[in-house]
């Protein structure tokens, strides 16, 4: 299994994102999105600045706890899009939005899938106490939003202690997604929209019911001086960019 690696430090963010040359500047429009939604805001970087001539979109994409520690150590971003709405309350709360700007946009659902290859036979998440599934993969609850929905999961079908030692944390649901398609584990919990990105990768096995709907929300970063950071966030919900999420798997909120 590959080495997981840590958040990148908000101070590593900064530099990257303002020193570097060509990399991003003062008119570029910053946006730290939930690992989740990787391909979807890359499709909406894309046709927002065709809408919008002369407008760069820096795309900072990693699990959502991570991202809002970033923004909290200083990190200039102008948009925060979370995959839950724990992570946005917390940034609420330390006063790092703008409240009128929130805005959910997206829900997803959490569900249980294998290795396409696996030879280990998981039907439902009954089967995940079985003696022969070893290692089961999860994002990490304390920054994964994934993590935390599946852990609710976990604990309404009563399998809490009997798949707790067989828990792989991954750091983020992209990372919790690449050990399941490179079959390091037997089997893991992802959102929908991540099982239908890795295709014939994963085979599916059940939807994982939540008691916490999985809804995205969206804000303007409270320290952004961008003016295009509204925009964007209207352009997301927006006919054109739901039309976008749903291409992705996403449904509407």
């Amino acid at each position: 299994m590959r080495k997981r690696l840590s958040a990148i430090p908000a101070i590593v963010l900064a530099l990257a994102l303002c020193l570097t040359p060509g990399l991003a500047s003062a008119a570029d429009l910053t946006v730290s999105a939930a690992a989740s939604l990787t391909d979807a805001f890359n499709t909406l970087k894309a046709a927002f600045e065709k809408t919008h001539p002369g407008t760069n979109i820096v795309t900072n994409f990693g699990a959502s706890g991570a991202l809002l520690r970033q923004i909290e150590n200083g990190a200039p971003v102008d948009v925060f899009a979370s995959a839950d709405q724990k992570t946005m309350d917390q940034a609420a709360s330390k006063s790092l939005i703008v409240p009128a700007t929130r805005a959910d946009f997206v829900q997803n659902s959490i569900v249980l899938v294998q290795p396409s290859d696996s030879k280990v036979a998981v039907k439902s998440m009954a089967d995940l106490a079985k003696a022969d599934v070893k290692r089961i993969a999860i994002g990490n609850p304390a920054t994964v939003p994934a993590g935390r929905y599946s852990t609710e999961g976990i604990a309404l079908a009563k399998l809490t202690q009997a798949v707790a030692p067989k828990l792989v944390p991954a750091e983020s649901v992209r990372q919790t997604l690449d050990y399941v398609t490179r079959g390091e584990v037997d089997a893991g919990f992802v959102f929908a929209t991540d099982a239908k990105h890795a295709g014939a990768k994963v085979r599916f096995v059940q939807e994982v019911h939540t008691t916490t709907k999985v809804t995205y929300p969206i804000a303007v970063i409270s320290s952004s001086k961008n003016p295009h950071a509204k925009e964007f966030i209207a352009f997301v919900v927006s006919p054109e960019g739901q039309r976008i999420l749903s291409a992705y798997g996403f449904k509407k909120p």
